[in-house]
């Protein structure tokens, strides 16, 4: 006989989960009792939604599934921000919660949440475990489900008395997945690659469009040597970069609101968009009617709901990404039929460079490729969100896929360096460095502790200019500098990580820049820089494809997720 919390952990064994970031309660306490004997790494972390976002970063630096583990009511509750963020972002992700016992569900009682209702929209799936026969099943199904097709989060609530609730240890064809109707789709339609085919043969002024899909297929080699085959241009969303080398020749960087100019300029002139792995957000696209407007487009994605959602396409190709470019390679000439083009963006790329005021102050963008540079092609860059996002975006040089981790679809302040314990968790031979905002740094700033109690060297840069900098950008920009609670006092986050028994130090001039990298790098532990960057320093704001920047901003100037 086993109990639930014996089952689960077997399961999660089954499953080859080597790590759990969580944080107990009451109604897990059954479970946290099975963890204290098990081979399963936990970190405790110091707030669940630290929890969620270190699962994802683990998932997005590793590939692999990450696991959470919160108790019920506030404790699950506190996931719901995560699981949105990894749900945007088709991140594989399994959540479990506690939950009051079966036969108190739905009478209020004491931390009783409806978790799976209120995560309904942003989780692929979840559940709510009422049998404990039928745990080893869901177990199964849930991770299946996280890591095939589009990926992404799942949660499975289980209540207490599930958890204790003693059952024969049974393996027959009743706990295997059921799981009618879910078939995602890996192999493009013959027919719709051979059209694929022909339209690229045919163009004159072609351009790849690549996302977050090409990463998460690993089909970054593939995308490549497609590129190249093809004499094609790259042009990448905030989720693809590294899916194409930084310096490649052939890549254009990110397109879009904060894309580069030239990124942009060859969107629009193209005859057509070969996309992949992308869904056409509008902060790549702006108008959508007047984005790529002249081209003809090819859309290739895993999720059928995907292709034509936003932008009609021409030839659909639901499939994986890794496959369909397979198939295509064999399809396509080795021969570069478009000279003129590629002589053409060469010179946008030319003459629209991207850049920052070389005044000798201390600006963010120096920073960051002083960091690239010592870095080279080691490490894990994680973003938080806002400027500091965009800087890293646009200055870092990523060399490969799963270098770069950060909040996309969301938006999610607070996101990055809880991520970051993740990414180095999975990733524990490499420097893992986050570059933080200082209001998307206090946001989740007590994980300081977490770092602090497992050594987790996770190296923060906090690019300082006392200001939610993005949103106060916007309102230098259209709100005649009116800075309506967008500055934020003076914090010495120095003396915050050394009160955690974590080492740290300021930066005020460009001359300590290079030497301060390299002394936190070095460490071996964890290490906070605080680096005091011009307070009024913005993002270069491009002209995206199809629309001016006023047009972005519109609808957006109120949130939340972006400092």
């Amino acid at each position: 006989m086993k109990s639930g919390a014996q089952i689960l952990i077997e399961g999660l064994k089954e499953q080859g989960v080597d790590v759990i970031f969580g944080y107990p309660g009451g109604v897990v306490l059954p479970i946290y009792d099975e963890l204290y004997d098990a081979d399963i790494r936990h970190v405790l972390v110091r707030h669940e939604q630290a929890a969620i976002h270190a699962a994802d970063g683990y998932a997005r630096a590793s590939g692999k599934i990450g696991v959470c583990l919160a108790t019920s009511g506030p404790g699950a509750c506190n996931l719901v921000t995560g699981l949105a963020t990894a749900y945007m972002d088709s991140i594989p992700v399994v959540a479990l919660t506690g939950q009051v016992p079966t036969s108190l569900l739905g009478n209020d009682a004491f931390q009783e949440s409806d978790i799976t209702g209120i995560t309904m929209p942003v989780t692929k799936h979840n559940y709510l475990v009422q049998d404990v026969r039928d745990l080893k099943r869901i177990l199964r199904e849930a991770f299946h489900i996280a890591g095939t097709g589009r990926k992404g989060p799942v949660l499975i609530d289980i209540p207490k008395d599930v958890s204790t609730a003693m059952v024969p240890d049974v393996d027959g064809p009743d706990q295997q997945p059921r799981l009618r109707g879910y078939k995602p789709n890996y192999q493009g339609h013959g027919k719709m690659i051979q059209r694929a085919a022909d339209l690229l043969v045919k163009a004159e002024r072609p351009i790849i469009y690549a996302g977050g899909g090409v990463i998460s297929s690993n089909a970054s080699a593939e995308l490549v040597a497609f590129a190249e085959r093809m004499c094609m241009p790259v042009v990448t969303t905030l989720m693809g970069l590294g899916c194409i080398p930084t310096d490649h020749p052939l890549n254009l960087g990110m397109l879009g609101m904060h894309g580069t100019e030239y990124a942009n300029y060859a969107v629009t002139e193209s005859d057509l968009l070969f996309s992949i792995g992308v869904r056409f957000d509008d902060r790549v696209t702006g108008k959508i009617e007047t984005f790529a407007s002249g081209a003809k487009i090819i859309h290739i994605d895993i999720d059928p709901a995907e292709i034509g959602k936003n932008k009609p396409v021409d030839v659909p190709i639901v499939g994986d990404a890794r496959s369909v470019l397979s198939d295509l390679l064999k399809k396509v000439p080795d021969s570069c039929p478009h000279p003129e083009w590629s002589k053409k963006v060469a010179a946008w790329k030319k003459k629209h460079p991207l850049r920052y005021s070389d005044d000798g102050k201390l600006h963010p963008q120096f920073v960051i490729r002083k960091l690239a540079e010592i870095l080279g092609e080691k490490g894990v860059v994680v973003s938080e969100v806002g400027q500091n996002q965009m800087w890293t975006a646009q200055w870092f040089r990523f060399t490969r896929p799963r270098q770069w981790v950060s909040s996309g679809g969301l938006g999610t302040m607070g996101y990055g360096f809880p991520a970051a314990m993740g990414a180095q968790v999975a990733c524990p031979d490499q420097p893992v460095v986050v570059l933080a905002g200082d209001g998307s740094f206090q946001m989740n700033i007590q994980e300081l502790g977490t770092v602090a109690q497992y050594n987790i060297p996770v190296k923060v840069i906090v690019l300082n200019n006392r200001f939610l900098g993005m949103v106060r950008q916007w309102q230098q920009l259209f709100y005649e500098h009116r800075y309506s609670y967008t500055e934020l006092p003076e914090v010495h986050f120095e003396k915050i990580a050394k009160a955690y028994g974590i080492e740290g130090s300021t930066v005020t001039d460009p001359a300590m820049v290079e030497q301060a990298i390299r002394a936190a790098l070095d460490h071996p532990g964890p290490y906070v820089l605080d680096v005091r960057i011009e307070r009024e320093e913005n993002v270069f704001p491009m002209v995206p494809a199809g629309a001016n920047i006023s047009e972005m901003i519109v609808g957006h100037h109120t949130t939340h997720e972006e400092e």
